[in-house]
């Protein structure tokens, strides 16, 4: 069988870590050509660079310093891209950030932060791949596919994090909105909407409260891994995924279900 991406280029931000990380180094396997965008190179996590991962596995890849809340740079990011493999054909809108805080412990700057990268980028990305991929020729039915990151606390609330809650329910009404301002044109907009995912990072993903909670809703006996959400992207990015768009794809091991 042939891989399920085979020559698709695809771009992931957010993919020097985490989540991001397993969707490109996935994507790769698979057979995409991929561009890494992110602020670093140097894995929150530890370890080797991400594309330096997809090469050592023979895979191809290429880092793009990116910060998804300005247009400006990923207007540059898509045009290089387009640059040097002639096409987009998956975007995926992975980058995110947190403040941790409560309503009324939210500054106007936290605000403004976590907003900008998990609501901006999205649009950023969002608009900036459809104006692309409006230029092509359609591949196997499709123009292009762009695959957003949104989470389980943008359906339920989200405990102590009113900014990052209220972005992630933005992630996925803007996927709604796409994909049917955009189906007549053949371009495919779905989102994923992790629930507890072990990543490696430090912080408040690791307070004891919160995985407590986590541990208790999620009925799935462990917390999801990067890898689980790379091998829902994989297929939403993938030709199988036919007549699936404006979809939120909900990988939680349970959570929302009980």
């Amino acid at each position: 069988m042939s891989p399920l991406l085979n020559g698709k280029i695809a771009v992931v931000t957010g993919a020097s870590s985490g989540i991001g990380r397993a969707i490109a180094t996935s994507f790769a396997a698979e057979g995409a050509r991929v561009v890494v965008a992110d602020l670093t190179q140097q894995p929150v996590e530890g370890g080797a660079p991400t594309c330096e991962v997809i090469a050592g596995a023979g895979g191809t890849a290429t880092f793009v310093r990116t910060d998804v809340a300005l247009w400006d740079e990923v207007d540059a990011l898509i045009g290089a891209t387009v640059a040097q493999h002639g096409r987009l054909d998956i975007m995926v809108n992975n980058a995110a950030t947190y403040s941790g805080t409560a309503l009324l412990q939210t500054s106007e700057a936290q605000w403004d932060g976590v907003l900008r990268v998990n609501l901006t980028g999205i649009f950023n990305g969002c608009k900036r791949a459809v104006q692309q991929m409006l230029t092509q020729e359609p591949r196997n039915e499709v123009r292009g596919r762009l695959i957003n990151l949104g989470s389980q606390q943008g359906i339920v609330t989200c405990p102590g994090d009113a900014p990052y809650g209220v972005s992630k329910a933005g992630a996925i009404y803007i996927t709604r909105q796409i994909a049917v301002d955009y189906a007549k044109d053949l371009i495919v907009c779905n989102c994923i909407s992790p629930g507890k995912i072990v990543t490696g990072a430090p912080g408040l993903a690791q307070d004891p409260a919160r995985l407590e909670n986590a541990r208790r809703r999620t009925p799935w006996p462990r917390f999801g891994r990067p890898q689980d959400i790379a091998n829902a992207a994989v297929f939403l990015a993938s030709d199988r995924a036919t007549f699936i768009t404006g979809s939120n794809l909900v990988v939680d091991g349970g959570w929302l279900a009980g």
